[in-house]
């Protein structure tokens, strides 16, 4: 009995590692999820003492995209906390496009890396890096995401700042961004890249694609918000979504 946990964690750090082969005690899905979200969060908390306070790191549980931030350093930089919502991402985050690409990627259980990609944040230019983890089934449960401030300019003035003692006490975070607005400033940001007025299927298609990337439809309700936006039924919008699909296999 004593054996149990320790064989259990070597078990999944098997299947992390994908040295399946060493692994001759299995364990279900959920169990490799939960005690891989374990495994990452000690390793933020390592990163995050000493991490530069322009580099935030952060960890989300996929299963749970409206409060998905599990684990969080130097939230500052965005204003996320632990609970904000998956939404609250930086303009142009690949991370999307990497957890579609692993939600329709189901025969392998290989964590997908993005590395070192730009990305923008109020006003501020980022470099960032995303690493998605699925489970031996394939599904994609975390993704462990990086995003530094490389504005130059602000980087500079910053720099004296960022050489204060680890130990100091950081800027207090904001409380986790609203749901409601995040899904509005999207839909808001989609319509204007797409045109706005009377749009046509193409344009609408267009908007559609754009939300998806934003990750809308991972939240609850992002469908029906949209179908509004687009004066559409929610039926259209999957339709869409499927043909969006089938023109990026």
């Amino acid at each position: 009995m004593g054996l149990k946990k320790p064989i259990a964690q070597f078990n999944v750090m098997c299947k992390i590692t994908h040295n399946v082969e060493l692994c001759d005690y299995p364990m279900s899905p959920p169990e490799e999820r939960q005690l891989t979200l374990t495994v990452l969060k000690a390793a933020l908390q390592a990163l995050g003492s000493v991490a530069a306070r322009n580099m935030e790191i952060l960890l989300h549980d996929l299963d749970h995209p409206e409060h998905s931030v599990v684990a969080i350093v130097n939230g500052h930089l965005s204003g996320r906390v632990v609970g904000s919502p998956i939404l609250a991402a930086p303009e142009q985050d690949q991370g999307f496009k990497a957890l579609m690409q692993a939600s329709a990627d189901q025969q392998g259980a290989a964590p997908l890396v993005l590395p070192d990609y730009p990305t923008t944040l109020k006003g501020r230019t980022l470099r960032s890096a995303t690493a998605i983890f699925r489970d031996s089934n394939g599904h994609p449960f975390a993704s462990l995401c990086v995003n530094t401030d490389v504005t130059g300019l602000d980087a500079a003035m910053h720099f004296l700042q960022q050489l204060q003692p680890l130990g100091a006490s950081p800027a207090e975070a904001s409380e986790p961004a609203d749901m409601a607005i995040l899904m509005s400033e999207i839909i808001e940001d989609s319509l204007q890249r797409s045109g706005q007025g009377r749009m046509n299927k193409q344009a609408k298609v267009e908007a559609v694609r754009v939300m998806q990337e934003r990750g809308l439809f991972m939240v609850k309700g992002g469908v029906e918000k949209a179908a509004a936006a687009l004066g559409v039924t929610r039926y259209t919008i999957y339709n869409y979504l499927e043909q969006l699909r089938g023109a990026n296999p």
